[in-house]
């Protein structure tokens, strides 16, 4: 699993982005309805300029008593994190989150955001094994009666 290229991780993947302008309200509303901790900030030209987590919302804005009715993405985002790219192994990237302590890399292709791994990513192909463990286990015991 964490020598399968991150291409297979994000494939299902629609890729969320936001501007630098919007606030951390907006912000929060998007990744609540879509489900993710993390929005990749783009520039204009789609290129990636930050990324926003939620995280950072609880560290950069409410613990500091910002308003996140005001407070705009760019002043609380995390300017030119750290990426990867999709033929890299998805090892690579659970080291770096690993090794940098953060939970999201945003996955870039020339500069432009096609998808973003977690540490939540892990637990999809993880979890499946699991409970096929599981009922194997059960069908075993049935059979032993």
């Amino acid at each position: 699993m964490p020598q399968r290229p991150i291409r297979s991780v994000i494939a299902k993947q629609k890729v969320l982005t936001a501007t630098a302008e919007i606030t951390v309200t907006a912000a929060a509303r998007l990744m609540k309805k879509k489900s993710v901790g993390a929005v990749m900030v783009v520039k204009d030209n789609g290129r990636l300029a930050g990324i926003f987590t939620e995280r950072d919302a609880l560290f950069r804005v409410l613990a500091e008593g910002r308003d996140p009715k005001t407070t705009r993405l760019s002043d609380v985002m995390t300017a030119q994190p750290q990426t990867i790219t999709p033929e890299k192994p998805f090892g690579h990237a659970l080291l770096m989150m690993y090794e940098s302590g953060f939970r999201h890399v945003p996955v870039v292709e020339d500069g432009k955001p096609v998808g973003m791994v977690s540490a939540r990513d892990v637990l999809g192909p993880e979890l499946q094994e699991f409970e096929s463990e599981l009922q194997r286990r059960t069908r075993i015991g049935e059979i032993l009666g």
